[in-house]
């Protein structure tokens, strides 16, 4: 990672959004987009609240999956309380949400054991990201995390 304030980061990149809906869409305010990250060349799955923050094919965005929206990487209760005044990590960002690993798994399909595939629950909104195993050291299943998007001019 490229700096210090990245304490309790557990990934990073940079997504192109390649497919909305494939399967058709299931709910109005919801899009499944189909991604695929420029550095690390993950395979990305998730599905966001579209009314609140619509996506269009080809758009970009930085995702950031993190187990404390704190910069200096303490752990914090997953609860907003109002009397914080302190900024925090999601200042920077778009769209946030805070979620739990509920699977890990390999790829049989390819003979290597080096892909993995983490699920991920945003009450309900799903994430799937795979690739690289040494890209999601740090995912274990129930462990809470916020994922943060910020979609990027270019």
């Amino acid at each position: 990672m490229e700096n210090s304030n990245m304490a309790g980061v557990l990934f990073e990149d940079i997504f192109n959004v390649k497919d909305m809906d494939p399967e058709g869409k299931k709910f109005d305010r919801v899009s499944r987009l189909h991604c695929e990250s420029e550095s690390f060349k993950m395979d990305l799955i998730l599905d966001i609240n579209s009314w609140l923050y619509p996506m269009e094919l080809g758009d970009k965005f930085r995702l950031v999956l993190a187990t404390t929206l704190r910069e200096d990487g303490c752990p914090d209760s997953g609860e907003y309380n109002p009397m914080e005044h302190e900024g925090t990590r999601a200042d920077s960002f778009e769209y946030v949400m805070y979620g739990k690993i509920y699977r890990i798994e390999g790829d049989e399909a390819h003979n290597e054991a080096s892909r993995l595939s983490a699920y991920v629950s945003f009450g309900g909104l799903l994430m799937r990201l795979q690739g690289d195993a040494n890209n999601l050291h740090g995912f274990e299943v129930d462990q809470h995390m916020y994922l943060l998007m910020k979609r990027l001019a270019f």
